[in-house]
């Protein structure tokens, strides 16, 4: 019989220290899990993201403009830029026609090759002349949107926008450990008999 007492009792003793082991680490591992969660999260929404941009940009329209008579362009050193360069990609840009003014009117018609665009869609003069004022007529190309890349961008942004709770999920994730961390005191001073458990 006193044999099977002390069986007992080491066995109760193993269950509580295991026991005491686990609540121990409680917070901890739900911490732990809590930010391994957030971090393959994140992961994949920074490849979704990435691969929804390259959808986005592949499924754009290239899309021919032509441009007539935009005015008030100056044409000398520094440069000016025309308006069609603010366009997603624009490129390519071709003047067909530039007129300089006159007496208050674009009649003057200027040789084409006196005035030079960048890719950028920026005009400087191509020669030793300068113009404080033409109208340019010119064509360029530019990626247009449409219903496939809203749908893209509507999409990369809003699995994007997962990552603005993270900061919320580790404040609850925080309150949690440290109500876990409160318990495991609790209980441990009640079990070391400093305080009496409370009777109802």
């Amino acid at each position: 019989m006193e044999v099977h007492k002390k069986a007992e009792l080491i066995s109760f003793e193993h269950k509580m220290r295991f026991k005491n082991k686990n609540n121990g680490v409680a917070g901890l591992t739900i911490l732990l899990s809590l930010v391994t969660m957030l971090f393959v999260i994140g992961l994949l929404v920074m490849i979704f993201s990435l691969m929804g941009g390259e959808l986005r940009s592949a499924t754009f329209d290239d899309t021919t403009v032509t441009v007539t008579n935009e005015t008030n362009i100056f044409v000398n050193t520094t440069g000016d830029t025309l308006s069609g360069a603010s366009a997603l990609n624009a490129g390519s840009f071709v003047i067909t026609a530039v007129w300089d003014e006159d007496s208050g009117a674009y009649n003057v018609t200027v040789p084409t090759a006196n005035v030079s665009v960048s890719s950028a869609g920026v005009v400087t003069n191509g020669t030793a002349t300068t113009y404080d004022d033409v109208s340019l007529s010119y064509t360029y190309h530019y990626d247009a949107e449409n219903t496939a890349t809203e749908v893209m961008n509507d999409t990369t942004a809003g699995v994007s926008g997962v990552t603005d709770w993270f900061e919320i999920f580790l404040v609850i994730g925080a309150m949690v450990v440290l109500v876990l961390l409160v318990v495991i005191i609790i209980s441990a001073i009640r079990g070391s008999g400093l305080i009496a458990g409370g009777s109802a």
